[in-house]
């Protein structure tokens, strides 16, 4: 027994020094807001270090969906407590909503809610689950059709790209896909076209490589091409959508790039050579913002004047750093780790690596 207590308070120990090192106390971004340290919790066996003075959460308070890479996944309450904590077996998808995890063409797929109650059973699925929007589809073996499930597990209707499924994204009703021959389709609720389907072109290679689409579904950002690739914003007049801004990017990446909507859909930002792009809608103006490394996670949910991303200058390092718009870097603090997962909901930011989530609290004072 004394050998199980020594254990669990050196790993303590271990949390704590891990959120002493990472967040340095409470940290400043502007003269008026800091980052308060709230709490890290191991994956392994859930030990939890509280930080100072922390509130736990209230009940009713939405669980916080997390993934590390392909490895791990789940749900996290409010104050550091694992609702679902599971090692990946297989396949899997999740959601704030749904998640399901399934082998290689399963003779069905059951789809759970945050609170591990089956929600509905998928028979002879013709694909993998894919949960976008509060909603329930399934991406065709060969990524290239799209069918949506309803509430008693039976396809609704399906959809068939012309070419297999690179992006996709949805939003109001609407759901925005991009496919390896650089073909966009925006789709309605009832998987009809809204618009025909249109090619950025303009690029020596034409592929579409990020998709988004706004809160409101009126918007769509497009990364698309290599030598060069483009980002496209489009906006709808009427029954059309027209590009209000474009702009080239270097060669590119012959990979999938982040691309989002944020800040309540004032603001797209999106992956680029050397670091990211951040285009103000309202003000029709662009910053390009130098960064170490390539995105592994990016903000799109917060409601303050802050952008927070995570990058990997190696495959072992990962930078956290914080962006006053419209592209002023306030926080950049390095922490080793393989994985990183990022979230944010309201003024409560989770953090992940590859042993431990910690989360912190934007406070004014």
């Amino acid at each position: 027994m004394a050998k199980k207590i020594k254990g669990k308070h050196w790993k303590i120990c271990g949390l704590l020094f891990f959120a002493a090192y990472f967040f340095a106390a409470a940290r400043p971004i502007q003269e008026e807001t800091i980052l308060v340290p709230r709490w890290v919790t191991a994956y392994e066996d859930g030990t939890l270090a509280t930080l100072g003075n922390f509130a736990a959460a209230q009940s009713g308070e939405t669980l916080v969906p997390f993934r590390i890479e392909q490895s791990r996944y789940g749900y996290i309450r409010h104050d550091g407590n694992f609702a679902l904590n599971r090692i990946a077996q297989g396949n899997f998808d999740l959601s704030q909503d749904f998640w399901a995890e399934h082998a290689s063409n399963p003779p069905h797929i059951q789809v759970m809610n945050p609170q591990s109650q089956s929600v509905l059973t998928i028979e002879k699925p013709r694909g993998f689950p894919l949960f976008l929007d509060g909603r329930i589809f399934l991406v065709g073996g060969g990524q290239n059709s799209l069918t949506a499930i309803g509430s008693d597990g039976q396809e609704l209707w399906q959809h068939d790209f012309r070419a297999p499924l690179t992006s996709i994204a949805a939003a109001a009703g609407r759901i925005i896909a991009g496919t390896i021959d650089g073909s966009v389709e925006l789709l309605n609720s009832q998987g009809k076209l809204v618009i025909p389907p249109f090619e950025p072109g303009g690029s020596r290679l034409q592929a579409i490589y990020g998709v988004d689409i706004s809160g409101d579904g009126h918007r769509i950002a497009v990364i698309s091409g290599i030598d060069s690739q483009r980002f496209l914003l489009l906006e709808q007049t009427g029954d059309i959508f027209r590009v209000i801004h474009h702009e080239f990017l270097g060669s590119g990446f012959r990979r999938s790039v982040y691309v989002s909507f944020a800040d309540n859909d004032r603001h797209v930002v999106f992956e680029r050579e050397g670091g990211i792009g951040i285009y103000d809608i309202t003000a029709r103006a662009g910053t390009t913002l130098p960064l170490p490394g390539e995105i592994r996670a990016l903000d799109t949910n917060g409601e303050s004047p802050y952008l927070f991303v995570v990058t990997s200058p190696t495959p072992d390092s990962k930078r956290f750093i914080a962006i006053r718009y419209p592209g002023a870097v306030v926080i950049d603090t390095p922490f080793d780790s393989n994985a990183a997962f990022f979230s944010r909901r309201g003024n409560r930011v989770f953090l992940g690596s590859d042993s431990v989530m910690a989360a912190f609290e934007l406070r004014k004072r």
